[in-house]
């Protein structure tokens, strides 16, 4: 029997699930090997906020996750629709999970207008990471 050290909560497409906005997987074999004494739960912040795969890709427009979060910024698809309610509902359904669960890290994707948290944070990472939720980023 394995001695779980922690619960954390992990971007699906890290994981090898198709989830991303592409329809594909990014599993990361790095993120896989954090893992390994972990039990986890694959989220995918944009599926829980109703977009659907495959679907149009994303930009935070105007800022980063931390604006989107205070209305100063838009989560826009490459087609020039507002997505910004999905990935706030996204994020809030994300740190549900995680409250719930009493997680208190998350293994994210980086580049992604959901879940990045260099260079441009992601609306989930920033919400997550306003809670107190340690975020750690894998490519």
């Amino acid at each position: 029997m394995i001695n779980y050290v922690e619960k954390c909560l992990v971007s699906a497409c890290l994981t090898g699930l198709t989830t991303r906005y592409d329809g594909k997987s990014k599993k990361s074999q790095s993120c896989m090997h954090c893992l390994k004494k972990t039990l986890w739960i694959p989220v995918c912040p944009e599926q829980l906020g109703g977009l659907p795969t495959p679907r149009a890709a994303a930009s935070i427009i105007g800022g980063n996750g931390f604006d989107v979060l205070k209305g100063t910024a838009t989560v826009q698809d490459c087609n020039n629709n507002d997505v910004t309610s999905n990935f706030i509902h996204g994020a809030e359904l994300v740190l549900s999970i995680a409250q719930s669960q009493d997680i208190t890290t998350c293994y994210l994707k980086a580049r992604s207008p959901s879940c990045a948290i260099h260079d441009n944070a992601g609306v989930t990472a920033a919400l997550l990471m306003q809670h107190g939720i340690k975020v750690l980023e894998f490519a």
